[in-house]
């Protein structure tokens, strides 16, 4: 099962459309997930109408419409995984920690809101993936999204793509 994981998209504020490389990783994604600050529904309509199946939670830029549309936290068996959803998590400074308390029994957390890529594992083996933001690098060197496989109920492949700057 082949995952794309997209978060802090800020369209249209941050830039007017998705980067050509995320948008043709759609149909190659069995699962697309979103963690949040999607800001308008053109977008969010648009990764429904092209993802075989989408997963996606409002974050703390997005507005009533998308509240409406999208809950706080997504959770979601994956090949034999349990996933987790969330816009924020807090400061890094404990995340793990943190995390694993809140969602006990997920085997991965997707989250967003710093823009930062991010790929740990708690003590109690949750794996918490932030695939950064393909439209707002902030103080990264790249605007980024993910890619991941799941294979025999494993998280294999995880990659971090990094787009070129426009």
């Amino acid at each position: 099962m082949r995952l794309l994981l997209v978060s802090d998209t800020h369209l249209p504020k941050r830039a007017k459309e998705l980067p050509a490389p995320l948008l043709a990783e759609i149909p190659r994604a069995d699962v697309v997930l979103h963690a949040g600050d999607w800001v308008d529904t053109t977008t969010l309509d648009l990764l429904e109408g092209r993802s075989r199946r989408l997963v996606g939670v409002y974050g703390n830029n997005d507005g009533p419409a998308l509240r409406a549309r999208l809950p706080e936290v997504a959770r979601a068996d994956l090949g034999g995984l349990r996933f987790g959803v969330v816009h924020e998590t807090g400061s890094a400074q404990g995340r793990e920690r943190r995390c694993a308390a809140r969602f006990p029994g997920l085997d991965v957390l997707v989250f967003g809101h710093s823009h930062i890529p991010w790929d740990t594992t708690a003590d109690t083996g949750l794996r918490l993936l932030n695939p950064g933001s393909p439209t707002d690098r902030r103080r990264q060197p790249h605007c980024t999204y993910m890619t991941a496989e799941v294979t025999g109920g494993r998280l294999a492949e995880v990659a971090l793509h990094r787009l070129p700057r426009r």
